[in-house]
């Protein structure tokens, strides 16, 4: 009898094993669309569609930062690593296995802003393991001795959830850039250094400067270079290969214990952020299509998800950064208001749908509506 049921159990467990499938060092299984009921003629035509739309910008990301942001921005003199960008690539994962891909997913590229969504990672990981107590906790008092980057009435009142969510309107200059020179606000350059300040928390506005305020923060934190902490208990563990790097300024190495760390870039504003192909940032983006866990590992914590997948008081489309959010399907009107994104300049996106158990990375299309046309024929594809 109780081997009757042990085996009753595990025919039972089947469908539950096959939905758990996770890609091996090296490899990720692939399978025809018609085996997982995917119509093959639709998801071609996706495929085609990608290809096709292709970002007409340069590939050249230096001459990107020349002509899109330094075109309206002071201080916008490189000081990080840049790149050529390879042409349009990507990859469709359904149902755990790969079903499509495109141009040359093994390129290192740039990936841009989708570096806030690893670097929030390494922040929650700060958190989960109880260096950070509190995300309601303020900033300044986990900073060492002597450091005045939360100084002031202003600064001071800064919380950790006010950096994650791009809402801590944090004041100075950090690396040589200003924070009121990234996207400058006010009607004339002459009045862009007297920016409106802004009760922290209250306020939304997509910052590099304090993301990297952020990045820095976090290293204080940790004691230890953030690329190192996210090898070893985020990449290494999903298999993920020995190419990414995740790059700082030229200026932004500080003294660290005795030892020289650099401080890393929360994206590719000035270069720097993180190098990376295809098949890692699908890695990446397949962790949080499984809650966090990996195989047997719970690798992030399903509350610190939660919090970073819910909208924030002065942005419901933002959670952490850089988590973008569909609620009541504005942002992708093609989606599920569940799906989630991370996106960087360029286009750079990791597509996370958890309704249709679908993950999609798609890299340089265009920055119009192009992407929710290309989620919309992808989910076209997929059996109802």
């Amino acid at each position: 009898m109780r081997c009757t049921v042990t085996l009753l159990l595990a025919l039972l467990a089947l469908p539950l094993a096959a939905q758990s499938y996770y890609p091996p060092r090296g490899d990720w299984a692939s399978v025809s669309p018609e085996a997982l009921q995917v119509d093959a003629a639709k998801l071609s035509a996706a495929v085609d569609y990608a290809l096709a739309s292709e970002n007409p910008a340069a590939k050249d990301q230096a001459i990107i930062q020349a002509t899109t942001f330094g075109a309206r921005e002071p201080y916008d003199q490189i000081i990080g690593p840049m790149g050529i960008r390879a042409a349009a690539n990507g990859l469709i994962v359904y149902k755990g296995k790969l079903i499509a891909r495109w141009g040359d997913v093994d390129s290192v590229d740039m990936t841009h802003s989708i570096a806030k969504s690893f670097l929030t990672t390494v922040t929650g990981l700060a958190w989960q393991q109880g260096l950070i107590d509190n995300l309601q906790d303020k900033v300044g008092p986990y900073m060492p001795h002597g450091t005045a980057l939360y100084d002031g009435e202003h600064n001071s009142q800064i919380r950790w959830e006010h950096l994650l969510r791009q809402t801590s309107d944090w004041q100075g200059t950090l690396w040589g850039k200003p924070d009121w020179a990234d996207r400058p606000e006010s009607k004339t350059p002459a009045d862009w250094p007297n920016r409106p300040l802004r009760t922290p928390g209250s306020h939304y506005k997509y910052n590099d400067v304090r993301i990297n305020l952020l990045a820095l923060s976090t290293l204080y934190v940790w004691r230890k270079p953030l690329p190192e902490v996210l090898n070893q208990q985020i990449m290494q563990p999903i298999g993920a290969s020995s190419t990414w790097r995740w790059y700082g300024y030229d200026n932004s190495w500080i003294e660290l214990d005795g030892q020289k760390v650099q401080s890393v870039s929360g994206g590719g504003h000035w270069g720097g952020g993180i190098f990376i192909n295809a098949w890692d940032l699908a890695r990446f983006g397949y962790l949080f299509l499984r809650d966090g866990k990996w195989q047997d590992l719970q690798l992030i914590s399903k509350d610190w998800i939660a919090m970073a997948r819910t909208g924030g008081n002065a942005n419901a489309e933002y959670g952490f950064a850089n988590w973008f959010l569909n609620p009541g399907r504005q942002a992708l009107p093609n989606a599920p208001e569940t799906a989630v994104t991370f996106q960087g300049a360029g286009r750079n996106v990791i597509y996370i749908d958890q309704q249709n158990d679908l993950l999609m990375v798609t890299r340089w299309i265009g920055n119009g509506d192009e992407l929710n046309q290309l989620v919309g024929k992808v989910l076209a594809a997929l059996p109802d």
